[in-house]
């Protein structure tokens, strides 16, 4: 079985390049420390895979609650990340959504319509 995690960004914050890596780099440690909290089933096997992660875009804060509902309805590991509001967005800003790991085709029910970054 193939594993992955993907991590959804806001495209109506316009962060910079450096600012929207960061966000993508806490996404997937968030989701990586919350699955070995919770036991994720998925989690050895997504390391020994390679720890594959996708980075996909969706339009507003709104489409990022509801594809949090969905992964979790899903039973799929979920991070909204909020940032501190240091440089680019103010304190508090939901800026991005980390997602699995989980099997592919689990997560694909997810985000599998939305666009590569």
């Amino acid at each position: 079985m193939k594993y992955k995690m993907v991590i959804v960004v806001r495209e109506d914050l316009k962060l910079s390049c450096g600012k929207l890596a960061v966000q993508v780099a806490h996404a997937a440690v968030e989701c990586t420390l919350k699955s070995k909290k919770q036991k994720n089933p998925y989690l050895e096997e997504w390391v020994r895979e390679g720890q594959k992660k996708v980075v996909v875009k969706a339009k507003t804060l709104r489409d990022l609650y509801e594809l949090e509902f969905k992964a979790k309805t899903l039973g799929i590991v979920t991070s909204l990340i909020k940032d501190a509001g240091l440089t680019e967005v103010p304190p508090g800003t939901i800026t991005c959504l980390g997602i699995g790991p989980a099997p592919e085709e689990t997560i694909n029910k997810v985000t599998g319509n939305l666009p590569l970054l």
